[in-house]
């Protein structure tokens, strides 16, 4: 089962999309990602492999370019109004199955809609963290992007074994655990004030 599904409207910024699939399939593999065109064999019932892999991700990419909120149909009526659009129903599906859902914007100036533009069964859609892939220097952003979605799988991967019970505890194949360093704690003064700021897991900045 793909780890990663990509959530996108085919008119939607078609070359930076299939920019994204390479690089994520040649960091990661491309079993571990689910892309329709390239995971659908000839012959399957594509709504139904659909709606189970949305359901079973664990991380889905919605892959948001200038396009994607305002497409139409031919009869002038926006897709994602349409409860049958395929974009809305995966959204919904991996929402309500719990799944983490990231948007991805696509290009420099591609921004993320407003809930009010979203029909309700998505619009958490829009307060969910996004992941910009910018156009300009096409090549860090997709190398950036790879670190940030390894990062999150690694840390739903280490959630799964803890859950289930199968992390190794020492006496068994492994070291002793070291003892964890201790918790050192900075101040900051900035002008203009701002917000508590996580440098890292064992170490806290507090603006003053």
């Amino acid at each position: 089962m793909p780890r990663i599904f990509l959530s996108f409207r085919k008119s939607d910024s078609r070359w930076m999309r299939d920019r994204v699939y390479r690089a994520l399939s040649d960091r990661l593999g491309a079993n571990e990602v689910f892309k329709s065109g390239q995971s659908i064999p000839p012959g399957a019932d594509f709504a139904e492999i659909l709606r189970r892999q949305a359901a079973e991700c664990e991380l889905m990419c919605v892959l948001i370019g200038p396009g994607w909120r305002d497409a139409r149909g031919e009869d002038g009526v926006r897709l994602l109004d349409r409860a049958h659009d395929w974009v809305r129903v995966e959204i919904a599906t991996a929402l309500r199955a719990g799944n983490r859902v990231v948007p991805v914007l696509l290009g420099d100036a591609t921004m993320l809609p407003d809930a009010s533009a979203l029909p309700a069964e998505i619009a958490q859609l829009a307060r969910l963290q996004f992941v910009r892939v910018p156009e300009t220097h096409l090549p860090d952003g997709l190398a950036h992007f790879g670190d940030e979605l390894t990062a999150l799988l690694s840390d739903a991967g280490t959630d799964t074994d803890a859950d289930a019970g199968t992390a190794l505890e020492p006496g068994h194949g492994t070291a002793p655990a070291a003892d964890p360093e201790p918790s050192v704690t900075m101040t900051a003064h900035v002008s203009g004030g701002g917000s508590a700021y996580q440098a890292a897991r064992d170490q806290t900045i507090r603006l003053a």
